[in-house]
């Protein structure tokens, strides 16, 4: 297998969307159960489902490149879909009582956004790395924190990787869009004081 067929795959595997959609049942069901789950599929379904819909629509119509959205003049319209999908999926679990760790997740994702939108508008931050790089702190919360993080430095590493070999990033735009994808998830986890 060649070098740019495994930094395809990572790429799709683990893309945003993939991610976005994936991770809220899984940490639900780490931390609180089949009703944890639930409460992820919620909001899976709209934080992830919505804008991964707007960005199919985008590619099939010919307004988009690829599900990646490699133009970045490109990304302004799919990303204020995903800031208005998450809103409304935070307020839907505020309003119907989710767990914390789901609001907070949630919040995560809000706060990540409100700083790589405006970032992306100027210059292509990887939201690749910031996605990658915000669910392994989720997964520190509710795995044990040194083994997870380990393996999730090594699964972001990976991704950053896989992005500049496309050459769809530099490095510093990897770098940057893991940094803020840590540092948005992990305030905001310890702001709802679950850190």
């Amino acid at each position: 297998m060649t070098a740019d067929l495994v930094a395809k795959r990572v790429t799709n595997l683990l893309a945003p969307q993939v991610l976005v959609i994936a991770m809220p049942p899984v940490v639900g069901l780490l931390a609180q159960g089949w009703g944890g789950a639930a409460w992820g599929l919620v909001a899976s379904a709209i934080c992830g489902g919505v804008p991964a819909a707007v960005i199919a629509a985008g590619v099939r119509t010919g307004r988009l490149d690829s599900h990646h959205i490699v133009d970045r003049a490109r990304r302004t319209g799919p990303l204020l879909a995903a800031m208005a999908a998450v809103l409304v999926a935070l307020a839907l679990l505020v309003v119907m009582g989710a767990p914390t760790l789901l609001v907070a997740t949630v919040t995560a994702m809000l706060v990540a956004l409100a700083v790589t939108v405006p970032v992306t508008l100027r210059w292509k931050i990887s939201f690749h790395a910031a996605v990658s790089a915000g669910t392994v702190v989720v997964f520190a919360h509710v795995l044990p924190a040194w083994p997870a993080a380990i393996a999730g430095a090594a699964v972001v590493a990976l991704v950053c990787w896989a992005r500049v070999r496309l050459t769809h990033h530099t490095w510093p735009q990897v770098i940057v869009g893991a940094v803020v994808g840590t540092a948005a998830t992990w305030a905001t986890l310890a702001a709802f004081g679950l850190s």
